[in-house]
């Protein structure tokens, strides 16, 4: 394994580790009324998340957990690092200079100094995050830096979101099925309530920054949706360079070498990644409930037209 690699694996096992050494009640960690992984976001760095500067170049990934977040990740940085030409020496020297200043995934994860040691990148940067948009540092739409919105249907969502929450051991369990989903209803999750999420980034379809895509046209026509990411973010990659990135990034491919990429994390993150897992899920009563909750929140909206719910969350 070489160093770029191991570095980032030996962090995600030792987060691993020190989740299964914590209390319960040090799991959870809260900002501004919304729950948080302790173990990965701690209070310090909330206070100090608007002293984070974006740049107007910088790449940022926002998505709900579960929507498809490490999959994204890997295919912004095959496009970025295609489209640039870098060599695989370039690429490894990237990735050195992000583990020496240990910056690590997602924006609100780390240590309360981190953003400065961000300003110190001498490359462009691509940035992830869960955040809800009004929680997000001002300088993200201040910079009018590109940010791609990445959502997935609600129900396939809450049933991988349900599964990870019962097999990592940063977050505490839940007892039953029928347990996590008034909870997922309730938005009593970290990050909070992906209807509240949702609504939030709908407030920002018109923006001329903000580009969303769901997982479902991904999964259905991949090279397409590669090639709608690279225009957006101005990428510049022949049709054969885009073929090459989606077939590296197959949810297949990612998962076969998900240990190497991810360590003990490999087999929480990546777990089938298929459309309609929730119908071995839902009792008709909660189909029902779902159902009704989307009409409330997003029927009638962009981003919930542009999610499909009647052809990807109905039986």
């Amino acid at each position: 394994m070489d160093k770029s690699r191991k570095t980032v694996v030996e962090y995600l096992d030792k987060i691993l580790a020190d989740s299964e050494k914590a209390a319960p009640e040090d799991l959870l960690s809260s900002y501004k009324g919304i729950l948080y992984p302790g173990t990965l976001c701690s209070p310090e760095t909330f206070q100090v998340l608007d002293s984070f500067e974006a740049r107007s170049d910088d790449v940022i990934l926002a998505t709900y957990p579960k929507n498809g977040t490490n999959w994204l990740d890997q295919v912004l940085n095959d496009l970025e690092t295609t489209a640039a030409k870098y060599t695989e020496e370039e690429i490894k020297e990237r990735i050195n200079i992000t583990n020496e200043l240990s910056l690590f995934p997602r924006l609100e994860f780390g240590d309360p100094e981190k953003f400065k040691r961000m300003k110190e990148l001498p490359v462009r940067r691509i940035i992830i995050t869960h955040l809800l948009p009004q929680v997000l540092p001002k300088s993200v739409f201040n910079s009018m830096a590109k940010i791609l919105l990445l959502v997935r249907n609600l129900k396939d969502t809450a049933v991988s979101y349900f599964h990870f929450y019962n097999n990592i051991p940063t977050l505490p369990s839940f007892g039953s099925w029928d347990e996590y989903f008034t909870a997922f209803m309730h938005g009593k999750l970290c990050w909070g309530s992906y209807f509240d999420y949702l609504v939030e980034w709908n407030k920002h379809m018109d923006d001329e920054n903000v580009m969303a895509i769901t997982y479902e046209e991904l999964k259905e026509n991949q090279t397409l949706g590669l090639k709608k990411i690279a225009d957006f973010f101005g990428f510049s990659l022949s049709e054969e360079e885009i073929q090459t990135v989606a077939e590296k990034s197959s949810f297949k491919a990612m998962k076969e070498k998900s240990s190497k990429t991810h360590g003990a994390f490999g087999k929480i993150l990546f777990r089938k990644g298929i459309i309609g897992d929730w119908k071995d899920h839902f009792s008709e009563a909660q189909n029902k409930e779902m159902d009704r909750k989307f009409e409330e929140c997003l029927a009638g909206t962009k981003l919930g037209e542009k999610m499909k719910y009647g052809l990807y969350c109905k039986a």
